[in-house]
């Protein structure tokens, strides 16, 4: 049930920009639908991005099949459909400056990947790859090397050169954390697009930091906007974020202290000098059970259900799957804490429907399959589950 407070808080979301009603998604389908599993070349047997079909009825996954030979395809992105066709775009995320992002036709039909460009990610160990909601720009964090670059979406669906790179070893964007072995340096690990395409949100997990820069849709080119987040707790990590619907609350997994952030967003409607900010709460909460030890943990990828009101969040180590309620104040409260069904879920996502959640388990070779009460956000299962080797990224086409 909405209260009164609910819907006065989220009631800005609905007013602010008539853009967001525009890009609502028509009502999921019951048919299945296609399924693309990116995976880590480099530590067994498997050799690209895998395929395979999800039925949202009973929740069961056809047997993983290979798509297209690439080479760790970590995380992936697809543009917006386009004179019925659309691209898939892959990083691959090796620890060298040669790194590349790969990007791929997809038959809406058939589902097959046809490679059709590669071009420089223009740093090493390509993390995260973001396309906003136009087609016409995409953003890629470079993890190892400490950078992160601007691409347009050309006509063909190729990306261009990097418009734009961003060192992060330049002193503006902070200082590195405290944890030797993991904050050497700069560690971009994702770059996150604001729900009105206006900006882009930088997290660093080698500085601790959060930084924010305005796009150009029409170049790709980004400017420096905003403060930088540097308050954050030293040696925190920060990793990936996810905007709730209401547009102004943001929360932040931080992958060495295991714990969540509620951070406030706001912007300026400057056309010529737009200013995005995030403001940190000093609200935190930890992904981890009470005892158990944070060193053998890392906490990996945070969601939110499209009402808003629960947050997942993953372990690695402890091997769990954490469900928050999401309070009108934007607070968190655990109500579930349930085994991923293997070992070190890298990534889950909501299916189309928002009925299950699929979790990939990278050590156990693994993709598990959750079924979701809409009511009460809990997790049940796993209802399934299929081999694949090292999954990385799991992604709904």
């Amino acid at each position: 049930m909405i209260t009164r407070r609910r819907f006065l808080t989220l009631l800005p979301a609905y007013t602010a920009s008539a853009q967001s009603l525009f890009r609502r998604k028509s009502p999921p389908s019951a048919l299945p639908t296609r399924v693309y599993i990116g995976t880590d070349t480099t530590r067994g047997i498997s050799k690209g991005i895998y395929s395979c079909t999800f039925n949202p009825v009973n929740g069961q996954l056809s047997v993983p099949i290979l798509a297209v030979e690439t080479l760790r395809p970590a995380y992936m992105a697809l543009s917006p459909l386009h004179t019925g066709r659309r691209s898939l775009f892959a990083v691959n995320a090796i620890p060298d400056p040669s790194a590349t992002v790969t990007s791929y036709d997809l038959n809406p039909r058939s589902g097959v990947l046809t490679e059709k460009g590669k071009v420089t990610s223009a740093g090493a160990g390509p993390a995260y790859i973001a396309v906003d909601s136009t087609g016409r720009s995409a953003f890629v964090a470079n993890y190892y090397g400490g950078t992160i670059s601007s691409f347009r979406i050309q006509d063909d669906g190729t990306l261009s050169q990097p418009v734009d790179t961003f060192d992060y070893r330049d002193a503006k964007f902070g200082h590195h954390g405290p944890v030797p072995v993991r904050q050497e340096g700069p560690h971009p690990h994702s770059v996150f697009i604001s729900p009105d395409d206006r900006f882009l949100i930088v997290n660093d997990l080698g500085n601790d930091a959060l930084s924010v820069f305005s796009i150009d849709t029409l170049t790709a080119k980004l400017t420096p906007s905003g403060t930088l987040l540097n308050n954050m707790r030293a040696g925190s990590g920060p990793r990936h974020i996810a905007f709730h619907p209401n547009g102004r609350w943001v929360y932040l997994i931080n992958e060495l202290d295991s714990t969540l952030d509620h951070l406030l967003w706001s912007t300026t409607h400057s056309l010529q000098h737009p200013q995005g900010m995030l403001v940190n709460t000093n609200k935190t909460v930890s992904t981890l059970a009470p005892g158990f030890p944070k060193e053998k943990n890392t906490a990996a990828e945070v969601m939110i259900s499209p009402d808003g009101n629960f947050l997942y969040a993953s372990n690695r180590g402890e091997d769990t799957l954490v469900v928050f309620s999401i309070a009108d104040d934007g607070s968190l409260k655990e109500i579930q804490r349930i085994s991923c069904g293997g070992k070190t879920p890298r990534f889950f996502t909501f299916d189309p429907t928002s009925q299950w959640i699929l979790c990939g388990n990278q050590e156990s070779a693994t993709v598990t399959v959750f079924r979701r009460d809409q009511g009460t956000g809990k997790l049940a299962g796993p209802a399934g589950s299929v081999p694949v080797d090292s999954p990385l990224m799991i992604l709904f086409a």
